[in-house]
């Protein structure tokens, strides 16, 4: 396992650093977040019967190259406990329409009952795809759900062509979950949810490689806000304006409510303090549709050419859960008063 512990929670390079100082002014990213959905359905719902995605569908991580959007998913059939998650793959000309590639699903974890979970791909600090030496890398959360462990951990694949993908790398960092990576040109910046204890939180982790990591002492972040209920996922990380911007889940519900979750938004000049809005939740379930009627999470979160955001999120119903999630939807957000 390539992990240390490193109490030196790092800096930025002064000139990045000297860059946001000025940019970040410009704006306080505080305040609420009108995300328009882009109709009343799902952009991608479950696969037909019989289908690795039969049953449950979440964690989109979508990525804008060649002219279109690529979004590569977790799906798995069978029942929750039972639940086997492989990698599909699906395309769309607009980012709200998409169609799934006929060969779907493109990654399996080898020992068949492993789960590849929340991946990520690595990408450049403002969210565009960053490929090294020609190839994608892409990390992602696993789990043994049908043996009944509860240990999540860290692996990384690669790919020329986004369908062929390397065998999974050993682990990288245990009791990890949903990570996001950048890479500033020097350094691989990592922020994952932490389940290795209760409450969950989000920490911190660098490296010089992408394969061996450091990780910041103490979380980055925890629960501390009214609306945040026991733990804190799925953290999605963007730099715009010369500062960090990051979009995350939590149980949003009352003690004895039914179970939600919705998204929260937080700010920071350096990656490692981070400012949360006092207007959170930003986006919340819509009891207007069924299919995301309780839980709007596992997110996936771009900036677009005209200065506006896209956001894919995973969602499901109220309980009984029959599927751990239901569908993929998307929405969009164009801040009127914040530089393009």
């Amino acid at each position: 396992m390539k992990q240390t512990k490193n109490r030196d929670r790092g800096k930025l390079k002064d000139g990045a650093r000297a860059a946001g100082a000025g940019q970040g002014q410009q704006t306080d990213w505080q305040g609420p977040q009108d995300w328009q959905r882009d109709g009343d359905g799902p952009c991608l719902a479950l696969g037909e019967p019989g289908a690795f995605d039969a049953d449950h569908i979440f964690a989109p991580c979508v990525a804008y190259e060649g002219g279109k959007y690529w979004m590569w998913y977790c799906g798995s059939r069978g029942s929750v406990a039972q639940r086997v998650f492989t990698l599909g793959l699906a395309l769309s000309a607009d980012g709200v329409r998409f169609t799934r590639h006929p060969r779907s699903p493109v990654l399996r974890f080898g020992s068949g009952t492993r789960s590849i979970l929340t991946p990520a791909l690595l990408r450049n600090p403002e969210g565009s795809v960053c490929r090294q030496g020609g190839r994608l890398r892409l990390w992602f959360s696993s789990c043994d759900f049908p043996s009944g462990s509860a240990r999540h951990t860290l692996h990384e694949t690669s790919s020329a062509d986004g369908l062929t993908w390397s065998a999974p790398a050993d682990i990288q960092i245990e009791n990890i979950y949903s990570p996001t990576v950048i890479y500033d040109g020097k350094t691989y910046r990592m922020w994952y949810t932490d389940v290795g204890a209760k409450p969950w939180c989000f920490r911190y982790a660098t490296s010089a490689d992408g394969c061996r990591w450091s990780v910041a002492a103490q979380p980055v972040m925890v629960p501390d806000q009214a609306w945040e209920h026991k733990r804190l996922f799925y953290p999605t990380v963007v730099q715009a304006g010369g500062r960090y911007l990051m979009w995350y889940g939590s149980y949003s519900h009352a003690a004895g409510a039914e179970p939600r979750t919705s998204l929260g938004f937080a700010v920071s000049d350096d990656g490692l303090h981070w400012q949360k809005n006092p207007a959170n939740p930003v986006f919340g379930p819509d009891p207007a549709h069924t299919w995301e009627s309780h839980y709007t999470t596992s997110q996936s979160v771009l900036r677009l050419a005209d200065g506006s955001w896209r956001l894919w999120y995973a969602a499901r119903p109220k309980p009984p859960f029959a599927h751990k999630y239901f569908a993929i939807g998307t929405a969009r957000w164009k801040p009127a008063d914040r530089p393009a």
